[in-house]
């Protein structure tokens, strides 16, 4: 529904825009054309890169590192996993059950989920390019620390 609202939304501002100046629409639209164009190609080759190194390390080794006895640890593990990892939420948490069911800790598990939705190492290069270096590097790092203090809450709630 949201979805149906925005399209709707979208289509009154660009009639809206055509009626204002033709001319400037088209150019807009053709600047965000490309623009889709070439963020979509970097996105797919960081995708493709991130898929490559899941398929290299097994599965195996994944649940032995969230499912350490030290908590502490596998919660690091679990955030620096789900930081250079790109998986879609609809992927990611029947994932992360089949992890708890294999043994990992639910602390690991939660910064798993929580720098996988929050940081973002591998679309890194892009973002840098859009709001420069700095501000990437220290939305990572604040990102990446409020993760971890997620997750060592969720360790206190469950």
């Amino acid at each position: 529904m949201n979805t149906v609202v925005l399209i709707v939304i979208a289509v009154v501002f660009l009639v809206w825009s055509i009626f204002k100046s033709k001319e400037k629409t088209k150019e807009s639209l053709i600047l965000s054309k490309n623009l889709l164009v070439k963020t979509f190609i970097e996105i797919i080759g960081v995708m493709a890169l991130v898929g490559l190194v899941l398929a290299i390390l097994p599965p195996e080794l994944i649940k032995q590192l969230l499912g350490n006895s030290n908590e502490f640890l596998s919660t690091i593990y679990g955030a620096i996993i789900g930081a250079l990892t790109i998986i879609p939420a609809f992927i990611a948490f029947p994932l992360s059950k089949s992890l708890y069911q294999s043994g990992a800790n639910l602390t690991a598990i939660a910064a798993f989920i929580t720098t996988l939705t929050m940081v973002g190492f591998a679309t890194m290069p892009i973002e840098i390019k859009y709001f420069g270096k700095k501000f990437t590097l220290h939305r990572l790092w604040i990102s990446f620390v409020a993760a971890i203090l997620i997750a060592s809450g969720m360790a206190v709630i469950l």
